[in-house]
């Protein structure tokens, strides 16, 4: 179940374009052709399901404090949280590189077509920002790092694909002058983020339960204890009454 919540939050919920608007660059530029932004997507997804659950080794078994104590109990005190951003540029940058020499083998057309954006997946905000989200917030196993990879890069890839889909429509369109070009993607791109945003509450059905139960459990005890209090009170006023009777 942790598995799939992850998954689909990730893809809606969390999305790199329309939550955090992470890879705007590569969102806007490859976006005028359903076929590059296939393309461009595809490497996305396998850069991204690649390099997070291998940053997840780096800062699990070398990068976090206390993370060399494989090594031996004198490296127990050791942090270098500092070196984070060069290992994961470095893998992603590896990566990338491996995914430009795959694509100028199999497809040149859709390499020549991709240009430099294909080597500036490197340098994207969204693939080292799916690494950085990964550690921050400490994603326990690495069965669910290559989940959050894959779901983030599914995420991204059917954001520029639906953009580039909607923007080859929009060339036959009665579009304002001032409006052609980055304008009219700039407004339908937020009309898209505010689109995703309903499906925030996606996932949280079960968690108002428990808050319920709560309160109906916490009503019914301050139920009883009011009870218990009032059922005293006459018990006292009833002693009180019969002393008072007994006096005279």
């Amino acid at each position: 179940m942790e598995h799939v919540e992850l998954f689909f939050k990730s893809i809606f919920i969390d999305n790199m374009i329309f939550a955090t608007f992470l890879g705007m660059c590569s969102y806007l530029a490859v976006s005028k052709k359903v076929t590059t932004a296939v393309g461009l997507g595809a490497a996305v997804i396998f850069v991204l399901t690649v390099t997070v659950p291998i940053n997840w080794l780096l800062d699990q078994y070398l990068l976090k404090d206390g993370a060399l104590v494989w090594l031996g109990p004198e490296y127990a005190d050791y942090n270098l949280g500092f070196l984070s951003f060069i290992l994961f540029i470095a893998t992603i940058a590896t990566m990338v590189q491996l995914v430009e020499i795959v694509v100028e083998k199999f497809s040149p057309s859709l390499y020549n077509s991709l240009g430099i954006f294909l080597p500036l997946i490197a340098v994207n905000c969204a693939i080292l920002g799916g690494s950085l989200f990964m550690q921050s917030r400490d994603i326990p196993t690495l069965g669910l790092a290559l989940n959050y990879g894959f779901s983030s890069g599914i995420g991204w890839f059917l954001a520029i694909l639906a953009i580039a889909a909607i923007r080859e429509k929009i060339r036959y369109s009665n579009v304002p002058a001032p409006l052609r070009g980055l304008g009219i993607t700039f407004i339908i791109t937020g009309l898209m983020a505010i689109g995703f945003m309903s499906f925030g509450g996606m996932l949280t059905g079960g968690d108002e339960k428990k808050p319920a139960q709560e309160t109906s459990a916490a009503t019914i005890k301050t139920e009883q204890i009011q009870k218990e209090n009032t059922e005293e009170t006459a018990t006292v006023v009833s002693v009180s009454e019969v002393s008072t009777l007994t006096k005279q």
